[in-house]
């Protein structure tokens, strides 16, 4: 096996998936280009504001695509290249991308709101309470660890005191992302341009702004990075998002693109050799494959965190209810591509069956930036600022999705039921200023306290939120009179999946426990949450299916109405 071929193989499947599964989607459920979406009818200019496809698509796709196509698909080539190569597609094509733009349709026929909130109409309000308690918690435990994360990657300094060019060169880039994206943003909404006109005008700030970043780099340690990323999140989740967030999207969607684009250009022209058997075990250092294939490789294949975005922000934005497949089904596409070739370079750069030493960002960032400088003649230095700019934006621009919607979340949450009052506590957590604030400084409080004492479990939850909103979608299209059935297998395989992943761990504590090994802070907490997924999995399943075996409540045609 060759990196061309599997490619080849990757895009020919990918093709198929979206030009024939996801179209016959959309005329199965009904798409109506003439019916006013959320961001037409409700705009306000802060949260619901419309926007082109493509910029809608820039927003989903830079939001969803974190560090989890890199790091999971080179982490799972453990178990060998196929394992992980078949997953990605399968997932991707019946999994994510269904999940992802079966969120964005279920939130743009629903006024744009979430999925907890969707939940509550379909499912009852206790499922939509524990949904939305889960999403929070969720959301504090990505931002504590992503932010951590950038800030590490935009270090200035060695532990002896050395300038890490690399690092202050993409944390600067990233400054003037921030900065320029705001006036930007301002251009986008006065000047109204072209579709051609906002392209060229975004590729050349793009470059201006990396050649500026790369020529005067700003170093700073990672703590003064975390305050500097901190204030960026509460920016990005207080302003419209037309103000910050959707134009640094855009702005951010070239850059991660491009490198996308060179990397599969290099596998086209280098076509480098796979060094990985096809198959190595179903069980490895004491894992097996089966969870944790599935728990490790989410994004690039199925993501529960990807209906956050679909339905927080990105069914706020889109004007024309054709743009969702593109938006929904088409980014989570291109993101299983990342995911691909992140496979691809971790087996061609192994060595008789074992993978390379470093982390999988190193190993990424090495390889692609060696096409840079073997195919494009681009410097090494240079390469290796422009790959740490595009790692860090692949968490950057996750976080801050992240932020925004752990924000509504919590002012979700505590929303009055119908005919309840809006109690003086009930007003404070759904102010925008103080339910921004909560979140990032409880975000920040379990950045510095220890995020990695639950962090194993991460992955469990993650796939576990996908579980339960395949669940609640597949409620929402049964008692609309929609065909749903294709979400029962996803459904019913993530639940298997996460269930397994929450009993092993909970295994693996018991034995700390009897072998006297067990510590509070680390195996306690992760005992407390397990169980606690687990308890919630089963209460929002349970009354999903009650729900399920309901009649449905309108037909088809009243419901596409």
């Amino acid at each position: 096996m060759t990196g061309l071929t599997m490619i080849v193989i990757t895009l020919a499947a990918l093709a198929v998936g979206y030009f024939g599964y996801a179209r016959w989607l959309e005329k199965t459920w009904g798409i109506d280009p003439k019916n006013p979406t959320p961001a037409v009818r409700l705009n306000d200019g802060r949260d619901f504001a419309p926007a082109s496809r493509w910029t809608v698509f820039a927003h989903q796709f830079t939001s969803i695509t974190g560090a989890g196509p890199v790091t999971g698909p080179i982490i799972a080539a453990m178990f060998g290249w196929l394992p992980a190569l078949l997953w990605m597609l399968a997932g991707g094509i019946f999994f994510g991308a269904v999940q992802d733009f079966t969120a964005l349709y279920a939130s743009v026929k629903n006024n744009g709101r979430s999925i907890g909130t969707i939940i509550e109409d379909y499912v009852g309000r206790t499922g939509r309470q524990l949904f939305l308690l889960f999403c929070w918690l969720f959301t504090l435990l990505v931002i504590a660890a992503f932010c951590d994360m950038v800030a590490g990657t935009f270090n200035g300094f060695a532990k002896d005191g050395a300038e890490i060019v690399p690092n202050a060169a993409a944390a600067s880039i990233s400054l003037l992302y921030m900065v320029v994206a705001v006036f930007f943003g301002f251009f986008l909404k006065y000047a109204k341009p072209s579709a051609g006109v906002q392209f060229v005008t975004g590729v050349v700030l793009m470059v201006a702004m990396v050649a500026a970043g790369i020529a005067f780099p700003v170093f700073a340690d990672a703590e003064t990075w975390r305050y500097v990323v901190f204030a960026y999140l509460f920016a990005a989740s207080v302003v419209p998002m037309w103000a910050l967030k959707t134009p640094r999207d855009y702005l951010s969607m070239f850059l991660l693109i491009g490198m996308i684009l060179c990397a599969v250009a290099g596998v086209f022209i280098e076509n480098p050799e796979i060094r990985m058997p096809a198959f190595t075990s179903f069980e490895v250092n004491g894992l097996d494959m089966f969870p944790i294939l599935f728990v490790t490789i989410a994004c690039g294949a199925v993501s529960g965190f990807h209906s956050l975005v679909s339905s927080g922000t990105s069914s706020k934005m889109v004007a024309n209810e054709s743009d969702m497949r593109l938006v929904g089904y088409g980014s989570m596409s291109v993101e299983v591509v990342l995911g691909v070739v992140s496979l691809i370079v971790v087996c061609a750069a192994a060595t008789d069956g074992a993978l390379p030493a470093g982390t999988p960002f190193q190993i990424f960032s090495t390889s692609v930036a060696g096409f840079l400088t073997n195919i494009f003649g681009v410097p090494q230095d240079i390469a290796a600022c422009i790959l740490t700019m595009c790692v860090s934006a692949l968490a950057l621009t996750s976080v801050d999705a992240v932020a925004r919607i752990g924000r509504m979340s919590l002012q979700e949450l505590f929303m009055p039921a119908k005919g309840e009052a809006m109690t003086p506590v009930r007003k404070l957590f759904t102010n925008t200023v103080f339910a921004t604030t909560l979140t990032l400084l409880l975000g920040y409080a379990l950045c510095m306290a220890g995020y990695m004492s639950v962090w194993p479990l991460f992955g469990s939850a993650n796939q576990l939120l996908s579980a339960l909103v395949l669940t609640g979608l597949a409620v929402f299209l049964k008692a609309t009179g929609r065909k749903g059935w294709m979400l029962y297998g996803p459904m019913a395989v993530m639940l298997a999946v996460t269930m397994t992943a929450l009993v092993q761990q909970l295994v693996k504590i018991a034995e700390a426990l009897a072998s006297g090994n067990f510590v509070f802070m680390v195996h306690g907490l992760q005992g407390i949450l397990a169980v606690a997924l687990i308890v919630l999995a089963v209460l929002v399943v349970y009354h999903s299916i009650l729900k399920l075996r309901e009649p449905a409540r309108v037909t088809k045609e009243e419901a596409a109405a």
